[in-house]
């Protein structure tokens, strides 16, 4: 831990890191080895983290896949990956999952399908096929869904 700074300081820096967006246990771990706090610190700060609510992990799936899901069009399938990734429990996974109204999912779907099928100029049709189901698998969207999307809009 560096010298000018104490654990109360450290405590105040993280309350701040936390407070201007959600967080995930990982990030603020990651934080603590960026300020150089020591290990035995770590501990500490994150029970004062979750005890004094700056650090939800439940909250933070809840945030991230709605705010994913509205803003970048994302799929349940990249969602979930994304949440994998930052070590957040399948439970808590499938719980943020699940507050997606399944009618604005499926609207979006096909609103995202059929804006993206619009925008390909590709004339070979096999190309234009590719894209079109490389872009949505890429944001995580069901295979399922997305071959059927793209049966129906080839007719």
């Amino acid at each position: 831990m560096s010298k000018d700074f104490s654990l109360e300081d450290f405590k105040k820096k993280l309350e701040y890191y936390c407070s201007y967006q959600e967080r995930c246990h990982q990030e603020v771990l990651d934080k603590l080895f960026e300020l150089q706090i020591k290990s035995s610190e770590h501990e500490k700060i994150i029970v004062h983290l979750i005890e004094n609510n700056f650090l939800n992990e439940e909250r933070f799936a809840s945030v991230f896949s709605m705010s994913k899901f509205h803003q970048k069009k994302w799929g349940k399938i990249r969602i979930k990956n994304e949440l994998k990734a930052r070590k957040i429990s399948d439970y808590l996974i499938n719980k943020a999952l699940n507050e997606i109204p399944f009618e604005e999912y499926e609207m979006t779907f096909e609103t995202l399908a059929e804006k993206h099928w619009e925008t390909i100029t590709e004339k070979n049709d096999l190309k234009k096929r590719k894209k079109f189901c490389d872009y949505l698998l890429r944001k995580g969207w069901e295979s399922n869904r997305v071959y059927e999307k793209v049966k129906e809009l080839e007719k």
